[in-house]
């Protein structure tokens, strides 16, 4: 595999895992509005594999994504913003489901800083 081939595969990750973070705040705020509205529907959303499966994905991506762009750009800021993003999401997974917000406004937040970084990383490398 050429170089251009692989460093245009990997700079496409990046994209992805921007949508992937875009498609964690539209999960975030759905889940926040079906629980106020079906209590039922919120609960499917809240399952706590989810966000499990979904925090996986986040430390997968980010690792090979922002990894690749320190590696290829050689700027560690993308990759602190999207560690940081992550280690919010992180946090956020650990508080309690009881509707009060702290847990969809962190998570909302680190889904922001890790969506950056990955914004940062794609600029750095084009």
């Amino acid at each position: 595999m050429s170089m251009t081939l692989r460093s245009s595969w990997l700079l496409g990750l990046d994209r992805w895992a921007i949508w992937l973070s875009g498609l964690c705040l539209v999960h975030c705020l759905a889940s926040a509005v079906l629980l106020a509205l079906a209590s039922a529907a919120g609960g499917l959303l809240l399952a706590p594999w989810i966000h499990e499966v979904g925090l996986t994905l986040a430390i997968a991506m980010g690792a090979l994504a922002l990894g690749r762009g320190m590696w290829t750009h050689g700027y560690m800021m993308p990759s602190a913003i999207g560690a940081l993003g992550i280690g919010v999401m992180a946090g956020a997974i650990t508080l309690p489901h009881d509707g009060s917000g702290g847990e969809t406004f962190y998570t909302l937040v680190g889904v922001g800083l890790l969506a950056l970084g990955h914004d940062l990383n794609r600029r750095a490398v084009i």
